[in-house]
């Protein structure tokens, strides 16, 4: 009898597993297919339309460099910081502080700012200005595209 109890307990184990790895890779698909979806003209919903400005922009993001402030920054979509330490000088950072992962949220002082724990970075490098975080927010490509600054991701 505790044959078949391990049995079933086994088995039902396997069908959680086998339902929560097929809703993760529908999940990963879904979202994946979702960007790049849509409708031809003909009707053919098979065929995937050419990725529209606001997929290939959640890539990474794009700022307007009047945006940016001198001696500042924006962060963008929680993801990205960008900085105009001086004039015409650009910088671009991650904004998962290097401390516990908080999302950084405003520069203020020239300092980009986490509120979890208070760490403080500085707008021309990264560096850490004020713990606890001990490394240095990890740069992030980009390019100058006319009056735009674009992150690549």
């Amino acid at each position: 009898m505790t044959d078949h109890l391990e049995t079933k307990s086994t088995q039902t184990n396997a069908t959680r597993r086998t339902v929560l790895r097929t809703a993760g890779l529908v999940a990963l698909a879904g979202g994946g297919a979702a960007a790049f979806a849509g409708c031809s003209s003909d009707g053919d919903a098979a065929t995937p339309a050419a990725p529209s400005n606001s997929a290939q922009a959640a890539a990474g993001a794009t700022v307007t460099k009047t945006d940016v402030p001198e001696g500042g920054g924006v962060v963008l979509q929680e993801k990205y910081v960008v900085t105009q330490p001086k004039a015409g000088e650009f910088k671009a950072f991650t904004a998962t502080c290097t401390h516990q992962g908080c999302a950084v949220n405003k520069i203020e002082a020239e300092q980009i700012v986490c509120p979890c724990h208070g760490s403080k970075f500085s707008i021309t490098d990264g560096s850490v200005v004020g713990g606890p975080a001990q490394k240095p927010l990890p740069t992030v490509n980009f390019t100058e595209s006319g009056d735009n600054i674009v992150i690549s991701g």
